[in-house]
């Protein structure tokens, strides 16, 4: 567990200490107030990491979608990364995905009636969706934990369990983005990527050697995965994983931490070949010449696996052999929360929405002040009712 997908550069560390010291300087500057956090009168609730690499945010940000969007109003507020535009910008079923990113492309496409939104000031962004929308009740931030700009309601840090921080050292050395330290920042831990048949011996060793505070809560998730769905012939019927048992699969991703994903479906496929690329990857011409090069020289039967993330990226590249089309899928994937700890976790979630959203703030208020003002002494205490729009 301690070293799996962990590599540490000894001859880097000097300059991990260096930048150690401006990771440390900018932290301070924040705790002594010299750079202001702002606080918002609506629900924020951040997701990230401190680690470089995929943790699992755009899943464990679609999970709080799904938790949230029946009941609340929802926005999402991303960076963008990668984007080719700049500023604020609210998406819509015709944006393009190099207007917002990979990531918000995919979401928007999978929840149309959840505002999803980009830009890189936080602050401002939260702003603009307020000022939009009087009746929004809650703002998912994703990827921001270090973007302390902002001080949201609750702050979720996502830890790869294949790459735990308490084993890694700081960029370029190892990946960590700030000291270990950063962790105190957190209320919420999430230990993600978990193995399913994780021991419950491990599950205390993890929970020790995180050595989190009272206030904070742990939790582990593991990865799921649904039907396959063809990326490019939508006659063609969704399909089940174990339909391919048999068939020779290129695995084709763009993303943080492809391992785990290579490790869940190797006992379900008896050939499997990794075709891997960097995270949020453009695909150019080079790249389609690659993949096509490489699945004709696969024997049948085969086929081609893609993440959503890369599919989003994919989907409008040109040069794509007519086989190659005829034989991609999407694999989705979505998180479940391990010992039964989901029911704790929506808890938490929906109590502070629940209680922080402007519409309840706003009926207990004029409760308790037409209970002030009331001249009925033997009046019953009133019921705080709670409004979601």
């Amino acid at each position: 567990m301690e070293g799996d997908f962990i590599k540490i550069n000894k001859w880097l560390l000097p300059l991990s200490w260096i930048y150690g010291i401006g990771v440390k300087l900018r932290n301070m500057l924040f705790e002594t107030g010299v750079l202001k956090s702002r606080s918002f009168d609506i629900p924020v609730i951040s997701v990230g990491n401190i680690t470089v690499g995929g943790t699992g945010k755009t899943p464990h940000v679609e999970y709080l979608v799904n938790l949230l969007k029946d009941t609340f109003r929802v926005a999402v507020l991303s960076r963008g990364y990668k984007r080719k535009s700049k500023g604020f910008l609210k998406a819509t079923a015709q944006t393009a995905v190099q207007e917002i990113g990979d990531e918000p492309y995919q979401m928007k496409r999978k929840f149309p009636k959840v505002t999803i939104a980009v830009d890189k000031d936080r602050c401002h962004g939260i702003d603009r969706l307020t000022e939009e929308d009087m009746s929004l009740d809650v703002v998912l931030l994703d990827d921001a934990f270090q973007h302390r700009y902002v001080k949201p309601g609750i702050n979720i840090l996502l830890v790869d369990y294949h790459r735990l921080i308490i084993y890694d050292t700081l960029m370029p050395a190892g990946r960590l983005r700030e000291p270990l330290t950063g962790k105190n920042r957190a209320d919420i831990v999430i230990v993600t990527k978990c193995p399913k048949e994780l021991k419950p011996m491990e599950y205390r060793v993890i929970t020790k050697a995180m050595n989190l505070y009272p206030y904070q809560s742990l939790f582990f998730t593991t990865l799921d995965y649904g039907d396959l769905r063809p990326l490019y012939r939508e006659t063609k019927s969704h399909a089940s994983l174990s339909q391919f048992t048999n068939h020779n699969v290129l695995l084709i991703t763009g993303i943080g931490s492809p391992k785990q994903l290579e490790h869940d479906l190797s006992p379900l496929i008896s050939n499997l070949t990794p075709l891997s690329f960097s995270d949020h990857h453009q695909f150019r011409k080079k790249d389609i010449e690659l993949i096509n090069e490489t699945f004709d020289k696969m024997p049948a039967p085969k086929c081609i696996i893609t993440t959503e993330k890369d599919a989003t990226r994919l989907e409008n590249t040109e040069g794509m052999s007519g086989d190659v089309k005829a034989n991609m899928y999407v694999l989705p994937v979505r998180i479940t929360f391990m010992q039964e700890q989901e029911d704790v976790f929506n808890n938490k979630i929906i109590g502070y929405v629940r209680k922080n959203s402007r519409n309840s703030i706003l009926v207990k208020s004029k409760d308790d002040n037409e209970s002030e003002n009331s001249n009925h002494p033997g009046d019953w205490p009133r019921t705080i009712s709670f409004r979601n729009n």
